[in-house]
């Protein structure tokens, strides 16, 4: 493998990764302005003017908003790489050490080193968060977050990842000095391993860290939903509330947790909006996910891409010319495995931009399944209004760009889910 050659192929698949993102961004604002000012046929007794024209707004700031992330995320992309950014973190901390041999043969250089390079990629995108949030969300009424709360979370979410990501990266790097050429295998049945263990623990202990959860008060629709559960075979270990409108006026419900952790959680702002029967039916929705192994499918697929990127990781990360050709020298008597994790994921999402229409197209697919269990299972008329009603609220807008769709909508647009609905 030749570094120039490296460096040629990196620069070409991040042009055109980039080129293809602009572009997309581009028709996605061209098409939803040309339709801003006419609501879609159909629509019009259910869709105000004034509603669809602020989802033509909302839409066309995000994607502005995202085109400016997109550019400064590129420039930082390539200061870490070819401009020599992450050579030069990594120099530093080795300095820091003084070339200790025994900090460099320990974990502790390649810990020190990733954990760094996490918390300046955090800091970098602090500006940007704070603007989503106080700028655009708050502009279009969303936004509930008060500055406090969002520092909270800062130092929440910062201390959680300190706390479960050390000793997880700690593990990770071990396994690739000590257990030979096959580390990566290891590494994967770690990952799996964290993955499912992280599906138990979230929903018990890490997220009422963040907000509240209440057992769902309201009889009748707990009444409906725990016969809609029986009726689909389904088992959950409690109906939640929680106090999403305390950062944000949108809506929306899920099922969280694995076993013994398995709830359904509905946002308060949900239930503040729907009636009991298009909960009802949103719930049933959820359920047709789990009917059709939807998630078991997600989480295979997910495993089997991670054991592909560990095992290219293993292979490149014995290429000199892999590391020379991002802009890094490798350590001469240092372990290269941090950097090498490093440069493979801030390479990745250049790659993974090709995969988007695929897994974006199989996700629809995923929702149009669940949209025909909810039918069968509850009614198909509520779950048509109360997708109108999610749609009106969350300012989603009825006109996207059939390309923008194709690479990233998990979800069909709301005017096909409806007429699935209705010819099924």
């Amino acid at each position: 493998m030749n570094a120039h050659l490296v460096t040629v192929v990196f620069v070409t698949v991040l042009s055109l990764s980039l080129l293809l993102r602009v572009w997309l961004a581009r028709r996605q604002i061209a098409h939803v302005s040309a339709h801003r000012d006419r609501v879609p046929e159909g629509f019009r007794d259910v869709i105000s003017a004034e509603a669809h024209a602020k989802a033509a707004d909302y839409t066309c700031a995000n994607q502005r908003f995202g085109l400016i992330q997109l550019g400064f995320g590129t420039l930082v992309l390539i200061g870490w790489t070819v401009g020599g950014g992450l050579n030069l973190l990594n120099d530093g901390v080795q300095r820091f050490f003084g070339g200790d041999e025994g900090a460099s043969a320990s974990l502790l250089y390649p810990v020190t080193l990733v954990v760094l390079f996490t918390l300046i990629g955090s800091v970098i995108e602090l500006p940007f968060e704070w603007y989503q949030n106080f700028r655009i969300e708050e502009k279009f009424g969303f936004n509930r977050m008060t500055h406090r709360l969002w520092v909270s979370d800062i130092i929440k979410n910062t201390l959680l990842s300190l706390a479960i990501g050390i000793p997880l990266i700690a593990a990770v790097l071990w396994l690739m000095g000590a257990a030979g050429p096959a580390w990566w295998l290891w590494a994967w049945a770690l990952w799996m391993a964290f993955n499912l263990l992280l599906m138990v623990i979230y929903p018990l202990f890490i997220a009422p860290l963040f907000n509240e959860f209440k057992p769902l008060e309201d009889e009748t629709l707990r009444a409906r939903v725990n016969d809609l559960i029986q009726r689909c075979g389904f088992s959950a270990k409690g109906l939640f509330v929680m106090d999403g409108s305390k950062r944000s006026a949108q809506s929306n419900a899920y099922f969280t947790g694995i076993g013994r952790s398995k709830r359904v959680v509905f946002y308060d702002t949900l239930l503040a909006r729907l009636s009991t029967g298009e909960l009802e039916a949103v719930l049933a929705h959820e359920l047709g996910h789990f009917h059709h192994k939807h998630i078991v499918k997600l989480i295979a697929g997910l495993f089997i891409m991670s054991l592909i990127g560990l095992a290219t990781l293993g292979w490149l990360a014995q290429q000199p010319a892999f590391y020379l050709g991002l802009g890094v020298t490798p350590n001469a008597s240092a372990s290269n495995d941090a950097l090498a994790l490093l440069l493979f994921l801030l390479v990745l999402p250049c790659v993974s931009v090709v995969f988007g229409p695929l897994s974006s197209r199989r996700s629809r697919q995923y929702e149009f399944q669940a949209d025909a269990y909810a039918k069968k299972q509850s009614s198909g008329a509520d779950l048509g209004t109360a997708l109108v009603k999610l749609t009106e609220d969350n300012a989603s807008t009825l006109t996207p760009d059939p390309w923008y769709v194709r690479f990233n909508y998990s979800h069909p647009p709301v005017i096909e889910r409806l007429a699935a609905l209705k010819s099924g």
